[in-house]
């Protein structure tokens, strides 16, 4: 994965890359996750695994996958938005960052964020909720397609998470869409450049194109 494009779009925002997005009608913008322990900024593919609620044959545990998480990878979880239980702790926080684990994404609520801070340990999450998940869900399935806030998201496919929120390229499409956010990056820098050295705002976003620079081909003229 660690190609010159690659090295580049570690520096895209959140923002950029949801602007990319749009331009070639893709969805991956994940609304209702914010960060909520740890450094603000996250960048890899994803590992992907989906909750359920127990039954009463196999009530299960809530993170022995975590073994199989390879560093460098973020934790992907589908706990379809519950907040009335966590699916992640401090017990995972701790393991997670002394094994290299990017980051933990959740469609849900995470607690022990203390602890995550402490272990310098990127959480995104719908919010922190205390109580554990423990007998209450189970692992339903590692390394499928799972679901973010309704959108889809399968393993492999790249995060990008910031202050801003959090948005998935399809592993497919993540050189085009990257490629589009750092042109789109450029131009925008551009339309800084050119409003600070004198030009109006309007003028230089009439030069430079930036009312269509997020549409599709088909509808930017």
């Amino acid at each position: 994965m660690e190609d010159s494009l690659f090295t580049q779009a570690r520096g895209l925002s959140s923002a950029e890359v949801s602007d990319a997005l749009d331009y070639f009608g893709l969805p991956g913008s994940v609304p209702g996750l914010a960060p909520v322990a740890g450094p603000q900024r996250l960048f890899g593919p994803a590992f992907t695994v989906r909750f359920a609620p127990v039954d009463s044959q196999s009530p299960g545990t809530v993170g022995d996958y975590l073994d199989d998480i390879p560093p460098g990878a973020i934790a992907v979880l589908d706990n379809a938005g519950r907040n009335d239980c966590t699916v992640w702790g401090g017990i995972m926080s701790q393991l997670a960052a002394h094994r290299g684990v990017a980051g933990t994404l959740i469609d849900g609520v995470c607690r022990d964020t203390a602890e995550a801070d402490a272990a310098g340990y990127s959480l995104f999450a719908r919010g922190r909720f205390m109580r554990t998940g423990k007998d209450r869900v189970q692992v339903d399935a590692v390394g499928m397609h799972v679901s973010l806030s309704g959108v889809r998201v399968a393993p492999g496919d790249i995060v990008v998470a910031d202050q801003d929120g959090v948005v998935i390229v399809p592993a497919g499409r993540v050189h085009e869409v990257f490629g589009r956010a750092l042109v789109m990056q450029a131009v925008e820098r551009r339309i800084v450049a050119a409003a600070l050295d004198g030009m109006s705002l309007r003028d230089a976003r009439r030069q430079f194109g930036y009312h269509t620079l997020q549409r599709t081909p088909a509808h930017a003229a």
